[in-house]
C-alpha cells in the first residue's frame, strides 16, 4: 500500500483572499514504512507575504523570489503523488490550498476521499487530548528539536513517524521484521556437528530392579 504524507506552507489562512502556497513537502511510505523518496519545492506566491505567515514559517519574499512557480512544479507533483492516499494533519487546509493551486491551472481537484486526516485520528484516539503536531511528538517521544519554526518536509517527516503511532506504533516494524527473519531462516543451511545416538536401552541393575517391581504389582500390564 503506497500513501504519501504531505505539508504544505502558505502565505495565509484561506486561498479565496488571495493566499498563495510557498512550499510543499511530501514524504512516501509503502506499507506504512518510509521509502526515503521525498518531494520538496518552494514556490514564489508572487505576492507579499504577511508579516504574522512570515513568522510562522519564516520564509521570506526575498528567499521566495528566487524559486519557480507552482506551475512549473505541479506535473512532477502529480506524477509523484500519483493514486496514493494522502496522510496529512488537518487535511482540510492543506486540500484546499492545493486545489485552489491546481484549478488555477486547469488541472481537476483532488477529492477529500483521497485524503485521511490524522487530527481526526488522533481525537478518536485520545478524546479531549491536544492533537496538534507538536502535542503528538511529545505524546509518543518524537524528536521534534529541528522545527523551530514551521516547514513542510520536516513537518511531513514528523507527521509520518506520528501517524505510524497512531496505527499501533513500531507493532508494524516488528512484525514485518519478524517475517524477514522466518524467511532467512528458510534459506540459510546451519553447520552443526553430528553427534552419536544416545543409549536408551536400560542396564542390566535398572532392568532387575523394574522387574522386581512389576512382581509387586497386581495384574501388571508388563506381563500381559
Amino acid at each position: 500500500m503506497r500513501e504519501i504524507v504531505l505539508d504544505t506552507e502558505t502565505t495565509g489562512l484561506h486561498p479565496n483572499e488571495g493566499h498563495r502556497m510557498v512550499e510543499l513537502g511530501c514524504v512516501e511510505l509503502l506499507n506504512h514504512v518510509p521509502t526515503g523518496q521525498v518531494f520538496h519545492r518552494y514556490f514564489n506566491p508572487e505576492r507579499p507575504m504577511p508579516p504574522e505567515a512570515e513568522a510562522v514559517h519564516g520564509l521570506t519574499e526575498t528567499f521566495l523570489a528566487g524559486h519557480g512557480v507552482f506551475a512549473e512544479a505541479v506535473e512532477d507533483f502529480l506524477d509523484f503523488i500519483g493514486d496514493a492516499r494522502l496522510v496529512i494533519h488537518n487535511a482540510e487546509f492543506d486540500m484546499r490550498f492545493l486545489n485552489a493551486e491546481l484549478g488555477r491551472l486547469g488541472f481537476p481537484a483532488l477529492p477529500m476521499t483521497r485524503a485521511l486526516d490524522t487530527v481526526g485520528m488522533a481525537r478518536r484516539k485520545f478524546p479531549g487530548a491536544p492533537a496538534s503536531l507538536d502535542a503528538l511528538c511529545r505524546r509518543f517521544a518524537i524528536d521534534n528539536s529541528k522545527r523551530t519554526r514551521h516547514g513542510a518536509l520536516l513537518d511531513a517527516e514528523l507527521l509520518a513517524e506520528v501517524y505510524l503511532e497512531l496505527l499501533g506504533g513500531r507493532q508494524v516494524g516488528l512484525v514485518l521484521d519478524v517475517a524477514a527473519t522466518a524467511t532467512r531462516g528458510l534459506d540459510t543451511a546451519v553447520d552443526r556437528p553430528i553427534r552419536p545416538p544416545r543409549p536408551h536401552a536400560p542396564t542390566e541393575a535398572e532392568a532387575t530392579a523394574h522387574a522386581a517391581f512389576v512382581a509387586r504389582l497386581e495384574n501388571a500390564i508388563w506381563l500381559k
